[in-house]
């Protein structure tokens, strides 16, 4: 029987990768079990040498641990592009998002923002820079901790909106999808996978990987509100 592998992953393709490790399963692949934390951990673990085969996180992140060496030269495969969704709390009014400046005016008009400590929420922060409210909006602002969905604060009422990637909002209750951020500010992560510096099993992850990236799993990917990388 093969050995199973283990993983780790940011909170962004938890439920992703369920799915597709269920696809790999069902297809007669090895045990894997993947634990998903806040993105800042993970890396963190990583960095600590922790025995993980495989590694999923944003792209950027995937290509520091290869240059400081915890995960495998050569070994990155982008599995998803994963876009930033508006929502709002169920019932309440539906704020415009339907252009730029739409998306500026409603974003002021909020009492509070809610976004993400991952690279949805730095992008973010990079993009009310670039408008020149960043002073503007700083008080209104409310960062979700470490693995912890936007959409929690927004169902709980602590973020009037809340920004995160589409993927991060769907199936949660309590909130409503106003929709995606139009396209001139759309924020687009690419999450990819790496072998871990730490495996003793690469080539059984290069598999899995490669399994993950084929063009039979794009279905369960656009089904949580990602496209294949």
């Amino acid at each position: 029987m093969p050995t199973p592998l283990t993983g780790i992953s940011s909170m962004a393709t938890r439920a992703l990768l369920a799915d597709l490790v269920a696809a790999w399963h069902a297809q007669g692949g090895a045990v894997v079990t993947i634990e998903s934390v806040g993105g800042v951990d993970a890396t963190r673990r990583v960095q600590a040498g922790e025995a993980f085969d495989l590694v999923v996180l944003a792209a950027d992140a995937i290509d520091k641990l290869l240059a400081a060496g915890h995960a495998v030269p050569g070994s990155r495969v982008d599995l998803v592009r994963s876009g930033v969704a508006v929502a709002v709390r169920e019932g309440a009014p539906l704020p415009d998002i339907t252009s730029e400046a739409a998306v500026q005016q409603s974003l002021l008009a909020a009492r509070s923002i809610g976004y993400s400590t991952g690279p949805s929420g730095t992008a973010l922060l990079a993009l009310f820079e670039r408008w020149g409210l960043a002073e503007q909006l700083k008080g209104r602002l409310v960062q979700a901790r470490p693995g912890v969905p936007v959409a929690t604060l927004v169902a709980g009422g602590e973020a009037e909106v809340g920004v995160q990637q589409l993927s991060e909002l769907l199936n949660v209750p309590g909130i409503r999808i106003v929709g995606p951020l139009p396209e001139p500010i759309q924020i687009t992560t690419v999450f990819a996978g790496a072998v871990c510096s730490a495996s003793a099993q690469r080539d059984a992850v290069r598999a899995l990987l490669d399994f993950w990236a084929s063009p039979g799993t794009a279905a369960t990917k656009r089904c949580h509100g990602m496209e294949p990388a």
